[in-house]
C-alpha cells in the first residue's frame, strides 16, 4: 500500500521532503511531480529498485532510463560534455529535456544504454523534485509514468494512488501538472535529433 503526501508544489514542506528521501533511500518507488509530467523514480544505486521500476512501466533493460540531476554541476560525474553540447544545455535547463549524451565510465553499465553506451539526463524545473534532489544529495533514476499499453502520461496523483497503489511506495500529490512528456533529444550526433517529441520548444536546438 503506497504512502500519499500532499506536498506544495512550490514550497515544499521540509518534513515530507525528508521522509520521502527516506522511503527513496529504503528501495522505495516514488510518483512525483516534474514540470512536464508526472514520473517515477527511484535511487540509482539499488538494482532491485530499478528493475521493480521497470516492471511497473514496462521496460526492458535495453531501454533508457534518466538521471535527474539537481544542476549542471553533476553533469560531468555522468556524461563527457563538449563545448557545443554544454552551451544547448545550460541555455535549456532547467527544463523539460532529456539529453542524450556519452556516460562516462563511472556510470554503472545498468544505467546506461547497453550497447551505446549513452545516458539521460534532466535537470528538471519543479520545486519539490528540486528539493527532494537536494535532500537525497544525489540523482534520481526516472522514467515518465506513461502505463504498459497507453501512450498518455498521468497526471492526477489520486488516479496514480488508485491504480498504482500496490505497485509504489509513496505517491507524492503536488497538484497537477502538464500532461505531456519531456522532449528527449540526443546531442551525441550533430545536428540533434529528436527521439521523442514532448513539451519545451526545439528552437534553441536549430529544430522545428
Amino acid at each position: 500500500m503506497s504512502q500519499f503526501f500532499q506536498i506544495h508544489p512550490e514550497n515544499p514542506q521540509s518534513r515530507l521532503i525528508k521522509q520521502a528521501a527516506q522511503i527513496i533511500d529504503k528501495g522505495g518507488i516514488v510518483a512525483l511531480p516534474t514540470d512536464s509530467s508526472y514520473a517515477i523514480a527511484c535511487h540509482i544505486d539499488d538494482k532491485q529498485a530499478v528493475d521493480h521500476l521497470r516492471r511497473v512501466r514496462g521496460l526492458d533493460e535495453k531501454q533508457l532510463l534518466s538521471l535527474l540531476v539537481r544542476d549542471l554541476s553533476e553533469l560531468a560525474e555522468f556524461a563527457m560534455v563538449d563545448n557545443r553540447q554544454y552551451r544547448l544545455i545550460k541555455a535549456t535547463t532547467p527544463g523539460p529535456y532529456v539529453f542524450i549524451l556519452e556516460a562516462t565510465k563511472e556510470v554503472p553499465r545498468r544505467l546506461s544504454h547497453p550497447s551505446r553506451k549513452t545516458i539521460g539526463l534532466r535537470v528538471p524545473e519543479h520545486a519539490i523534485t528540486l528539493a527532494l534532489l537536494e535532500e537525497l544529495g544525489q540523482p534520481l533514476l526516472a522514467t515518465t509514468l506513461i502505463l504498459p499499453g497507453e501512450t498518455e502520461p498521468l497526471n492526477d496523483p489520486e488516479e496514480i494512488r488508485e491504480r498504482l497503489e500496490k505497485q509504489l511506495d509513496l505517491v507524492i500529490d503536488g497538484g497537477a501538472c502538464p500532461k505531456e512528456p519531456s522532449t528527449v533529444i540526443d546531442l551525441t550526433v550533430t545536428p540533434p535529433e529528436v527521439l521523442r517529441r514532448g513539451r519545451g520548444s526545439l528552437a534553441p536546438f536549430g529544430l522545428s
